[in-house]
């Protein structure tokens, strides 16, 4: 129970409020570069790094440029990058075989950075939409998404990323049972210390359009995701969802989208007090960031909706912001 303050005037807030040095000192919650996962997307097509239209600011890298990435990542102070492939139309299926293909885009990229940048940590996105012709997390049948054949084909995905020398694997499928899949084929094939970030609570949101034009999903998807993916209007099936994932091994757990989701953000934290994450979803970025480029919006709101996360309990955050907030954050 907080302590009740005496009565003005013996108390008075201001005094505190004075002076930055003193604003510092009584500072609850704070934000680093520490605190960031800087999202990337990577792509064959060769040559020039290509802007995302609906993501100012955002371009696909090749897998050079990614590596770039990386080494600019390690100077800024963030300590993780997940990657997300932009794969060749041709090589989409609906069987999605090219997710666990050793020498596809993800995998080539992971151990590029990983040789040239070998303290950075990579995470990866475990879906089959970037592979998936008709755009869904999983496999599709007579127009259902179907659960446990998709598990099969993640764990396969999974432990490809590993071989290839994932830190981090980000289940984001929403699949029930995937995640003690794959931690059960991560423990016999050898992969004990692979972490999994699971998207515990992944919402059918509708802030991702930004982030399926990136990755070339956007045209692909026949229908919604709303039978694997979160009702909005649930706030204690996300409880029960990160219960059950931290029961099959994950390691830590996220929350997706962000910010229009910081309630349960809180109550996740507050309830299991572990490792959690939430996700600044393109949608968030894209409103923020074309707010700021039309000066509607000043670059402080950048810092402030970041910090909004680490007071909802976060212990991190994945931004598309991470580089410009981490340049601030170091100044």
């Amino acid at each position: 129970m907080p302590h009740l303050p005496a009565a003005f005037p013996a108390t008075r807030f201001r005094r505190l409020r004075r002076m930055g040095a003193l604003r510092d000192l009584v500072q609850e919650v704070r934000l680093s570069p520490a605190d960031l996962i800087w999202p990337i997307f990577v792509t064959d097509v060769p040559g020039a790094d290509a802007p995302v239209a609906s993501m100012p600011g955002v371009s696909r890298l090749t897998v050079e440029g990614a590596v770039r990435a990386a080494e600019q990542a390690a100077a800024l102070g963030i300590p993780a990058l997940c990657l997300f492939p932009y794969t060749d139309p041709a090589l989409k299926t609906e069987t999605c075989e090219e997710a666990w293909s050793p020498d596809n885009l993800s995998n080539r990229a992971i151990r590029a950075i990983k040789a040239a940048v070998p303290d950075i940590a990579v995470m990866t996105d475990v879906a089959l939409d970037p592979y998936n012709a008709l755009g869904h997390d999983g496999l599709v049948r007579d127009g259902v998404v179907l659960n446990d054949e998709t598990i099969e084909a993640l764990v396969r995905m999974a432990l490809a990323q590993a071989e290839a020398g994932a830190d981090i694997l980000g289940p984001s499928d929403m699949m029930d049972g995937r995640i003690g899949a794959m931690r059960s084929a991560l423990e016999a094939a050898g992969h004990k210390d692979v972490v999994i970030l699971s998207y515990a609570a992944k919402y059918a949101s509708a802030f991702y359009g930004p982030f399926r034009d990136a990755v070339g999903a956007s045209g692909a998807l026949k229908g919604d995701k709303k039978t694997y993916q979160m009702n909005p209007g649930n706030r204690d099936e996300a409880l029960r969802l990160v219960a059950r994932d931290l029961d099959e091994g994950a390691d830590m757990v996220m929350i997706k989208p962000g910010m229009p989701y910081l309630d349960i953000c809180a109550r996740v934290k507050d309830a299991f007090g572990v490792p959690t994450f939430a996700y600044q979803v393109s949608g968030e970025y894209a409103m923020l960031k074309g707010a700021m480029l039309n000066g509607w919006l000043k670059e402080e709101v950048m810092l402030e909706s970041l910090l909004a996360f680490r007071r909802a309990g976060c212990d991190g955050i994945l931004t598309y912001f991470a580089p410009e907030a981490a340049r601030l954050l170091r100044a």
